[in-house]
């Protein structure tokens, strides 16, 4: 019972610093939940931290909120997922909360307005690396970086729905596993 309590009390701690400290949305969050959850206390594999990564980012809801959801339940079902939920939403609820008290004393001060025009270029950084990183594990390379470049163009360009870009890809995986390249 001790061991479990200290379990998810570090699981609470990881994950309300990460909710705490990551701005930009829950693509930010990547490389601060990989360098908790993968490097420092080791609770999922790189390969896996991408596979749930995948499936978070196909569940409906907020990407953030579904990747510490999985990965409390991976390693205390029902209870880890509850304390990695709230520990993760609850830093942004909170500044939430505090930004709608408080906002609109600030929201024509130039100061603040030019602080926001400089965090914009930062949070593209932000989503860029990670992105970089999941393209290297994903095993993106010059024969195959069409399907995220297409991807991104339909979607961007063309208003192809995100949700017919996932399964469609998913089709094709499930094709190409099948029947195109043999499983190891």
């Amino acid at each position: 019972m001790r061991d479990e309590m200290n379990i998810l009390a570090d699981l609470f701690k990881t994950f309300f610093k990460i909710g705490m400290v990551t701005f930009g949305g829950g693509y930010a969050m990547i490389p601060i939940i990989q360098r908790e959850v993968v490097d420092k206390h080791h609770w999922t594999s790189e390969k896996e931290l991408l596979d749930l990564i995948a499936i978070a980012q196909s569940c409906p809801g907020v990407f953030a909120i579904n990747i510490s959801i999985f990965i409390g339940y991976k390693l205390r079902k029902v209870k880890g997922a509850l304390c990695t939920a709230l520990a993760t939403a609850l830093p942004s609820f909170i500044i939430i909360l505090l930004i709608a008290m408080f906002f609109h004393q600030f929201e024509d001060n130039k100061v603040v307005a030019a602080i926001f025009r400089g965090i914009r270029p930062a949070v593209v950084a932000l989503i860029a690396v990670p992105t970089f990183n999941l393209a290297k594990s994903a095993k993106i390379n010059l024969a195959n970086c069409w399907i995220p470049i297409g991807c991104a163009l339909a979607i961007w360009a063309l208003g192809v729905s995100p949700i017919l870009i996932i399964l469609i890809a998913g089709l094709g995986g499930y094709v190409y596993g099948k029947y195109v390249q043999p499983t190891e």
